[in-house]
């Protein structure tokens, strides 16, 4: 199925509760090109067949959330190792086709719970997923508006949040050594993409991450975001070497991919007193 008819069927399910959802991941990652404030480059953005949709456990979701995906057509699938399972709502038939998977932050340890780990909670009808670091991507999130203008086959225009870039790049650096090899290499390539999307907004991006984001983190989780961005992007690595081969229509060097990310996550994430010794 055409990937943007499936959002769109998904988006027009999920239209009562909006504004309490935040499309994460990498579908947040092909809407940032719909901001106001982007700067869209001639290469396409990375393809998902997954949409991620997050929210905080305790926003008012009323109704039941999963009846509204089945009658717009989405049927789900359950691992059943947790209780709530791990449930995908899928669009068409076989595995290979369009699904959305709904998260949530998860606060402390994945503490066991009669014997399983609790990862999973049921909250509107749905099974949702406790993930680390998810509640980064909550604060001061933005919006784009989504019509046939854009592509998206809605009824009507909707407006739809997204992590702002600051959360989004520092929730990817703070995730990855938990995260496959070749998902590592994506998120790579995913940060350098959004840097230049955004490479004119650096400044405020910084700004954002400074009032609004680094303070709802924990000290020391402001600290591992600038220590990491040095580590994973001060030099060229398999990770940059591999996100530079993943592009299908574009060109672009390991050397490239590394100078771009290491200047724009110092521009966002580097602690002041660095910045104030490097300025000219």
């Amino acid at each position: 199925m055409d990937d943007f008819a499936s959002f769109a069927r998904l988006l027009e399910a999920l239209r009562p509760w909006l504004n309490h959802l935040v499309v994460v991941g990498g579908w947040a990652h092909r809407l940032y090109r719909f901001h106001e404030r982007a700067n869209p480059p001639a290469y396409g953005a990375l393809r998902t067949r997954d949409a991620d949709v997050a929210f905080s456990i305790t926003a008012p979701l009323d109704g039941d959330i999963a009846a509204a995906l089945r009658s717009a057509g989405f049927h789900e699938e359950h691992s059943f190792e947790h209780a709530p399972p791990i449930t995908r709502y899928h669009l068409g038939a076989g595995n290979r086709g369009f699904y959305a998977e709904f998260l949530v932050p998860l606060r402390g340890s994945r503490r066991t719970r009669r014997g399983r780990l609790d990862v999973t909670v049921g909250i509107a009808g749905l099974s949702a997923q406790k993930v680390r670091h998810l509640d980064m991507l909550l604060v001061e999130p933005w919006v784009v508006r989504l019509s046939n203008n854009e592509g998206v086959p809605v009824p009507s225009p909707l407006d739809v949040m997204i992590p702002n870039p600051a959360s989004f790049i520092a929730q990817k650096i703070l995730v990855r050594k938990d995260r496959a090899r070749d998902k590592q290499a994506q998120d790579a390539l995913y940060i350098h993409d959004t840097l230049e999307l955004f490479g004119g907004e650096l400044a405020s991006l910084r700004t954002l991450w400074r009032d609004h984001v680094g303070p709802a983190l924990h000290q020391r989780g402001v600290k591992s975001v600038e220590r990491l961005c040095r580590e994973q992007y001060g030099a060229v690595g398999d990770v940059i070497r591999n996100a530079a081969l993943l592009p299908q229509d574009r060109i672009i060097s390991p050397s490239r991919v590394q100078a771009v990310c290491m200047y724009g996550l110092d521009a966002i994430f580097a602690a002041e007193s660095r910045v104030e010794r490097e300025v000219p």
